[in-house]
Order: structure tokens, then sequence, then C-alpha cells
């Protein structure tokens, strides 16, 4: 059974998911009970499979895996055939780089699903919107261990159409408009991402889509500068929509304000992270000389894009919206930790990845509950939070205060190891440059303390408008709400004074995808 699970459990993990969905499609939609508890079991049940897996946590480069994997199965590392006329093959594994987020995958979605067991949106449905968010759940976690470029690619696209029908289905008055944005958006920057991943390996001329055998032919071979700076130009495209960078970054205010509370916390705390891990996984490791070419513009449109989405806060008069443009202001910070190709600038990113998806998807937790009770989120309508729901209240203040960066919450850890990074880039790259970056970031969390202060002080602090004063819907925080939100308040809070609880998982991942850096 050892032997099985070690040759197998990665994919078991992928994959289950897909058997709830294929329980639930055998049982008629107005058996609502059935399916939540059929798509909440299979949750449970993966997330409960997946931690036991990354229990078996080795602190090995996948390249070591893979080495160890060749004298007998290992944990933590899969490879067989797939579709051998391309090339391609399914290739899986699981480092230090991937753990976090693949962990943040399997704790946040069961959690969405226990907050969906009485919030599902309007027009109801719960048989497909469930399916459609263990769907994601596979595509999420399958992108996170894809070692094949191919497999990658797969495992990318599956997560655009359940978010697509997630927003045009379920959403907002603009619902239609804004899944059309997200689809075109992504569907763009995807088929830039699949030519240049086409032009890499025709140029490498390898028999695999293989990461690190890729990696290796690219050191080893002779591939013009000019052409590698193409190609990661395609990559950084790809990616670069779906973190969303500056100033591709128009879809995701739409999509967010328009998307259910389901889909704006998913979005926000797993499927943004699918571009930054794409460059730390893919684009650095690979296209290593080309990245020091690019490193200085991604360093440029990440402070642009701290300052623009702070700035763009302070012009919201929607929560959701303000939530929204933070998104860009906050992953400006993980794109400045890796644009600086340093370890501690990815540790940082990683970081900074987990403590958005925590912060932010509480936020957004917190925001689809204040509509459920205001039927608004309109900030200049809402008021006296702390009065009529104070439980809630303080939740959405400690929440603002993480997201603000405040010292001993995850927030800290995300951004202020981002900064110090810019102070000595790596070695090829312009000191004078990135401390400029590094001051610029630095009036972004000015910026960000103003908004979420703003924020705070409009919605929770005061006394009730006259009218929502006696509204009897305006109740504290329910019991689902509580279930769904308190683990990840707890980790909010514990990452906050252990940040060493990811730094000493990611950092020699870290380093080993930057060992090419600077060496020719």
């Amino acid at each position: 059974m050892t032997e099985f699970l070690n040759e197998w459990g990665i994919t078991i993990m992928v994959f289950l998911p897909l058997l709830g969905v294929a329980a639930m499609m055998l049982i008629p939609k107005e058996a609502e009970g059935s399916h939540k508890a059929i798509a909440l079991g299979t949750a449970l049940v993966t997330g409960g499979f997946g931690a036991w897996l990354l229990t078996k946590f080795d602190d090995l480069s996948v390249e070591e895996l893979a080495a160890l994997n060749e004298t007998g199965n290992v944990p933590l590392y899969e490879s067989r055939q797939w579709i051998p006329t391309i090339k391609a093959s399914f290739d899986v594994a699981i480092d230090g780089m991937s753990l976090p987020l693949i962990a943040l995958t399997l704790l946040v979605t069961p959690l969405v699903i226990i907050y969906s067991l009485n919030h599902i949106p309007k027009p109801g449905n719960a048989k497909m919107f469930l399916i459609l968010m263990l769907v994601l759940h596979t595509g999420m976690l399958g992108t996170f261990v894809a070692q094949d470029l191919v497999l990658f690619f797969v495992f990318f696209e599956v997560v655009l159409l359940p978010m697509y029908f997630m927003i045009g289905v379920w959403g907002g008055p603009d619902r239609l408009y804004a899944s059309i944005k997200f689809f075109l958006y992504t569907l763009f920057g995807s088929a830039l991402m699949l030519v240049s991943f086409l032009a890499l390996f025709a140029q490498t001329g390898q028999e695999t889509f293989n990461l690190v055998g890729l990696a290796e032919a690219v050191a080893s071979g002779d591939i013009p500068l000019g052409t590698q700076v193409l190609i990661f130009g395609g990559m950084f495209m790809g990616f670069g929509i779906k973190v969303p960078m500056f100033p591709f970054h128009t879809w995701l205010p739409d999509a967010h304000t328009q998307a259910p509370t389901q889909g704006s916390v998913i979005l926000a705390a797993v499927l943004l992270k699918l571009g930054t891990y794409g460059f730390i996984r893919i684009a650095l490791p690979i296209l290593p000389d080309a990245a020091v070419e690019w490193a200085p513009w991604i360093g440029g449109l990440a402070v642009i894009g701290i300052i623009y989405g702070a700035l763009g806060c302070l012009a919201q008069t929607d929560m959701k919206r303000l939530i929204a443009f933070s998104s860009v202001a906050h992953m400006g910070y993980v794109m400045l930790g890796i644009a600086t190709l340093t370890d501690f600038g990815i540790n940082a990113a990683i970081f900074g990845m987990v403590a958005h998806g925590l912060i932010t998807g509480m936020l957004f937790f917190i925001a689809g509950s204040i509509k459920d009770r205001y039927h608004t989120l309109e900030i200049k309508r809402l008021g006296g939070l702390l009065v009529q729901a104070p439980r809630l209240g303080w939740i959405l203040g400690l929440c603002t205060m993480a997201s603000l960066g405040l010292p001993g919450l995850a927030g800290f850890w995300g951004e202020f190891p981002a900064i110090l990074a810019a102070y000595q880039p790596a070695e090829p790259l312009s000191e004078e440059l990135f401390r400029v970056y590094m001051v610029i970031a630095a009036i972004g969390t000015v910026l960000a303390a103003a908004y979420l202060l703003w924020l705070l002080q409009r919605t929770a602090f005061g006394t009730p408008s006259d009218e929502f004063k006696d509204d009897p819907e305006i109740v504290d925080v329910k019991l689902t709400e509580w279930i769904s939100w308190v683990p990840l308040l707890i980790l909010i809070l514990v990452l906050g004074f252990v940040p060493g609880l990811i730094f000493d998982i990611t950092d020699s991942s870290a380093v080993e995808a930057l060992k090419n850096i600077g060496v020719k």
C-alpha cells in the first residue's frame, strides 16, 4: 500500500475532487442537501489526504527527487508517459516552492464550500455551483504540482471555464461583461504563453517538455539571448495577465466586483497565484539570462502597480472594488520580490502569495457577508458595523490591519521582506534602480494604510444610518461563517509571529530556482 501511494499519491490528490463531481452528476439537482454533503465531503477528504501527503515532505529539489525516482518510487515525485506523440509526460512533484500554495488550496476550498452551505448565490442551482468549485480545485492543485509544460498549460487552462461560468451565471448585474473580459484577457495571455512554450521546446531540441530537462538544455545549449528574451516575453504576458500586473490588471476589479463571494475568495486566495507561481517555477529557472534582461521592467511595473492600485483604492466607492484594487497593489510587492532575482526575494514572494491569499480571501468573505446583510457594498451607505455586528466589525478591523502590513500579522512578512530584497538585488541588476523601486514600494505602504483605515472608519465606526438602524437582517457572525473564517484568522496571526513556518520550507527551493542567475 505504501508503495502504491508513493507512486500515485499526488495524482490521487489532484483528481479526488473529480470523483465528487462524478457522484454529483448522477444525482438530480433538486437534492440540494446531497450535493452540499458530497462537495464538502470530497473537499475534506482531498484536504485530509493532501495534508497526509505533505507530511512526507523532504527538503529536496525537484531535480533530486527525479534522480531518486529513477532508482525506486519516492513520495512527492511521479513520472509516467502521457502523450508520447507530442513528447508530453505526466510529471508531477511537490517541493518547497509549491508546498505552501498546495496547502493554501487544500485549506481554502473546503472553507469556501462550508460558507456555501447557506450562501448559494442567485439564481441557485447548488449542484452546478459546487461542481464548478470542485473542478477548480483539481485545476489549481494540478497547476501547482505540474512538472511538464504541456501538463502545466492544461491545468492552467482548466480553471478558466469554471471561473467564467461562476462569474457569468452567479455574478452581479454586469456579470456578462466581467466574465467575458476575464475570459478574453486570460485566453489572450495563455495563447502567448503556449507559443513561448512551443518555441522553447523547438529551440532546445529536447525530446521532452519536462521543466528540469528544459532548464538543463538551456543552460548547456547556445540559444541566442535575443531569442530567450522573446520567449520570456511570451511567458511574461501569460503569467503577468494572470497575476495581474499593471497594465494588464483591468479585468480584475470587474471580475471581483461581479463575482459571487465564493468566486472572489478563490480568485484572490489561489487563482492570482498561478501567474506568480509560473514566474518562479518556469520563467526564472529555465530562462535565467532573459530574466536578468526583463527584471528591471518587471520591477518597474510592480512598483507602478503598487502605487496605482493604492490610488485606485482611494477613489473607490464600492467595498469589493476597493479590495480588488488592493490586490493589484499587494501582488505588486510579490512581483517586486521576484524581480530582485534573489533567494530572499523569492522567499518573500512566496510568503506574500500565502499572506495575500489568507488576508484578501478573508476581506472578500467579510464583504460578501456585509452584502448579505445590507444588500449593498456602497461605502457611504455603510457604517456602525461595530454597533450592529461587533464581532464582524472586529474581524474586519483585524483583517484591514493585516492587509496594511501591521507587524505581528501575516501581511507584514508579505511586504517588508520584498521591500528589503530590493535594497540588494541580484548581482547583474542595478542596485541604484532597485533602491529607487524600494523607496516607491515603501511609499505604497503609507497609501495602503490610508485606504484601509479609511475603509474601516467608514464601514465599522460611527452609528448605523437610519436606512439600516432597525433592520432585523443585520446580525452578527453566523455559525458557518465562524467555521469558514477561524482557520484563516488563526493562520494570519500565527504566520505573523512565526514566519519561519513558511520561510524554512521555501528557502532551499528558492536558492535552487535561481542557481543559474548571473552564471554567464
